[in-house]
């Protein structure tokens, strides 16, 4: 029942409520937007306990929900890589699953789609991680050369996995485009580490050993221009080198004998080290 002019007061009271209510969310939000950028942050210096507790308070309201869950299921990856448990990868599939893509900007999608092949590379089914990196290849580079760089490395280990499982007449095709993608990633960044290393590992699962010892030796040369002057990279060219590229270059080299070549090879290899390295 209303009285005269005292007919609006419900009404002008709601609009105070719903005026109030929405400064009282507009002023939540640069918080939630906070945790948000303070989520990737912890994140991408590997503290992994926080990251997450950022990303659970920005999952508490749409506006940032999605963007936190893709942070969330990388959250629980890298610690599945870390220290390998079930749960850990099966938290991050669900946190994965539960994004709406359509609620994500460019970037957040490519982080989503990373995230979609981490797992399936985590979870050793590299066939369907290959299908996944390849299409993000290139665009990665967005998310900074680090992110790029890892991308690059799983991409290829699933298709290095993938041909060590086919017969061996069928591996060069396979190892052509590794290949062809490390070449070009080396004319971008010469210093690029996964690069150096695919470059040599295809060309020698493809079994052109002579390619790859060349490659092996422009690689140990070229690793100075990585981030960390080629500390990784020639580790792991030197293993790739001693206990696969040589061992079979002495078996093609001197098939009834393959001792003295094999010592020559590590001879030379060790004698081209000693001559760049400091």
């Amino acid at each position: 029942m209303s009285f005269g002019g005292c007919a609006t007061i419900p009404i002008v009271r709601g609009s105070a409520v719903s005026l109030i209510l929405l400064i009282v969310l507009s002023a939540d939000l640069p918080g939630q937007q906070d945790a948000l950028n303070e989520s990737r942050r912890l994140y991408n210096a590997g503290q992994f306990e926080s990251a997450e507790s950022a990303a659970r308070l920005a999952m508490q309201q749409p506006a940032t929900a999605n963007s936190a869950r893709v942070l969330l299921g990388r959250i629980h990856l890298e610690r599945f890589r870390k220290s390998p448990s079930e749960l850990s990868l099966e938290d991050a599939r669900k946190a994965l699953r539960e994004v709406d893509p359509a609620l994500l900007d460019t970037r957040e999608r490519l982080e989503l789609t990373v995230g979609f092949g981490e797992t399936l590379f985590l979870e050793d089914r590299f066939g369907a991680a290959a299908e996944m990196f390849a299409p993000v290849l290139e665009a990665s580079s967005a998310l900074g050369p680090g992110a790029h760089e890892r991308v690059l490395d799983w991409w290829a280990t699933s298709v290095d996995r993938q041909a060590q499982a086919r017969p061996m007449a069928e591996r060069p095709a396979i190892y052509v485009s590794v290949i062809q993608r490390m070449t070009a990633e080396l004319w971008r960044d010469p210093g690029s580490a996964p690069a150096g290393y695919w470059l040599v590992a295809a060309a020698r699962g493809s079994g052109d050993l002579d390619t790859a010892w060349s490659a092996a030796m422009a690689g140990w040369v070229r690793a100075t221009l990585s981030h960390d002057r080629g500390g990784m990279l020639r580790g792991d060219l030197d293993r790739l080198v001693v206990q696969a590229i040589i061992p079979e270059r002495a078996a093609r080299l001197s098939p009834r004998d393959p001792s003295r070549a094999l010592t020559g090879l590590l001879s030379d290899w060790e004698a081209f080290k000693a001559g760049w390295t400091k």
